[in-house]
């Protein structure tokens, strides 16, 4: 599933093509047809997200509310229009450029009510300038839950998924399994400072980049990357391998659902 960085580059990508002009909406696969047909002649006035969430807002009462799940996916090219292909839940086309957005979990035309009591269930997001860390502190500080579970918890922190979870608990050695209340503030706002960083560049880059300079394959000889996700890390989706820093091998766990990386050494306490 796309974590938060993924949406914001998407906001900042619709409100360049967008925003402020005329544009035409379609549903070729029919879904998102009646709502299409409101939206279609009017002015994109701009795009935002709050963590995993995407709004193209047409007014006050009227924003297309996206959330890509698992499958979603936008696709954007310059005109002319191309025949659609796959099942595109909804077009959007500009005068320069038009998107396709085919699998989402939700696409649905939401007033502005409707939108601050969806932001309003969802925690403080490192990526927006309003975000209160001090929400998501109140939570986990009372939590026996773990600090992993938690920062997973889109109620408590909005955007993050498995690799910065993972990433930033590394980067901290913090032991996955602390309970939020035996974390402490200090440890709290370090994650919360290097969350805001590291999200800041995932949206720069277009990927997740966790390893810091001196750790860097050009630095210490080892063979970079190779896979699909791209960008360098710690332990996300090195399970049995190495650890970077010490050579012991990045542990796996099931916890809620998602597959959780550490390593047993550098995060022992």
């Amino acid at each position: 599933m796309p974590e938060g960085h993924t949406l914001h580059r998407l906001a900042g990508l619709h409100g360049d093509l967008f925003a402020g002009t005329e544009v035409q909406v379609r549903s070729p696969q029919g879904r998102f047809a009646t709502s299409a047909s409101l939206l279609t002649g009017s002015v994109f006035e701009r795009a935002e997200a709050h963590g995993k969430h995407l709004f193209h807002f047409y007014g006050p009462d009227r924003v297309v509310h996206v959330h890509l799940g698992l499958y979603g996916t936008f696709t954007e090219s310059e005109l002319p229009l191309a025949e659609p292909r796959g099942q595109v839940r909804m077009r959007i086309i500009g005068r320069t450029h038009w998107t396709d957005l085919r699998g989402p979990t939700a696409c649905e035309l939401l007033t502005g009510e409707e939108v601050a009591a969806l932001r309003g269930r969802l925690g403080p997001d490192p990526l927006r300038r309003d975000a209160d860390p001090e929400r998501a502190w109140q939570r986990i500080s009372r939590s026996r839950t773990s600090i992993a579970a938690l920062l997973m918890d889109q109620k408590v922190l909005a955007g993050v998924g498995n690799v910065y979870r993972a990433e930033v608990l590394f980067r901290h050695g913090i032991p996955p399994y602390t309970p939020g209340r035996s974390l402490g503030r200090e440890r709290w706002e370090a994650i919360w400072a290097d969350l805001v960083e590291l999200m800041a560049d995932g949206v720069r880059v277009g990927r997740i980049d966790t390893v810091r300079p001196e750790h860097l394959p050009e630095v210490t000889g080892r063979a970079p990357r190779q896979d699909r996700h791209g960008g360098e890390v710690y332990v996300y989706r090195r399970a049995g391998m190495p650890c970077l820093l010490c050579g012991t091998p990045v542990a796996m766990a099931d916890l809620s659902a998602r597959k959780l990386y550490w390593c047993p050494t550098c995060q022992e306490t």
